[in-house]
């Protein structure tokens, strides 16, 4: 069985595949792939903390979880009824999505983190932009215009893939809204949500993050644009811990997902 590594041990990791203090970065992280850490899922993110210092920023998607989601697969005229019961998402309280991955929960809980609210589109970020960041939150679309991912691209953030899957790159739903493909495909959700004056049901319309913009057959299209761009460009590739990792620079990686998706999902 390997040692567990210090985070000092992966700060020099990150060092060496070009993660430097002051940096904007968007994490994905596998921590099986990563191997054994001092501190387990808390020593990677004081690993990242350590790695970006004071002046640097880190993001990650959470989502919500939430048992109730079934309910909009019903017709929309009865989804207000089931939801009545529904634990109310709470920005502040409700665990991040399981399968993100436990270090998403962490990371929500770490002392520092600032939280969207958003019961759908859902991140967590800490560091120096992390308000910047995670304010104000579209209601619709929140993968938008006006989201923190086009905030991220904004501020010459990168995306930092430590041992995650290839279709896990939230910021190409962010390209979705950017592409020139006709007949998108939209979703309705119904959530139980804390408001002001207590629970309400509130509805949220956006792109389909879940089955995509198209019908599509075959592998999932996140996973072939990435690797597209991992093949068209030079990115930065190494091991933190265990784990193959890659940097990818946000505005190209968009550019190059708009460019994909305008000649494989246009008609």
């Amino acid at each position: 069985m390997a040692a567990s590594r210090r985070p000092d041990e992966l700060v020099e990791d990150l060092a060496r595949l070009g993660v430097r203090s002051g940096d904007v970065l968007m994490v994905h992280a596998s921590l099986r792939a990563i191997g054994e850490v001092d501190g387990r899922a808390a020593g990677v993110v004081a690993t990242l903390d350590a790695a970006v210092g004071p002046a640097g920023t880190l993001l990650m998607t959470l989502g919500a979880e939430d048992e109730w989601s079934w309910v909009n697969d019903h017709p929309e005229d009865v989804r207000h009824d089931f939801l009545r019961e529904a634990e109310p998402f709470d920005a502040l309280t409700t665990p991040a999505q399981a399968d993100i991955g436990t270090l998403a929960e962490i990371f929500r809980t770490t002392p520092g983190t600032i939280v969207s609210n958003h019961p759908e589109g859902r991140f967590g970020a800490r560091g120096r932009l992390a308000r910047e960041l995670t304010r104000d939150v579209p209601w619709n679309d929140y993968y938008g215009p006006g989201s923190p991912l086009q905030r991220l691209v904004d501020e010459g953030g990168r995306v930092l893939r430590l041992g995650a899957d290839e279709n896990t790159v939230t910021l190409i739903h962010y390209a979705e809204y950017l592409a020139h493909v006709p007949e998108k495909r939209r979703v309705r959700r119904h959530r139980r949500v804390r408001g002001a004056d207590g629970p309400e049901i509130r509805v949220v319309e956006c792109l389909d993050d879940t089955l995509g913009i198209v019908d599509w057959h075959g592998e999932d299209y996140f996973a072939l644009i990435l690797r597209d761009y991992l093949a068209t460009h030079d990115v930065p590739r190494g091991r933190v811990g265990d784990a193959d990792s890659t940097v990818l620079d946000a505005r190209d990686l968009v550019t190059c997902a708009v460019r994909w998706m305008n000649v494989h999902l246009a008609p």
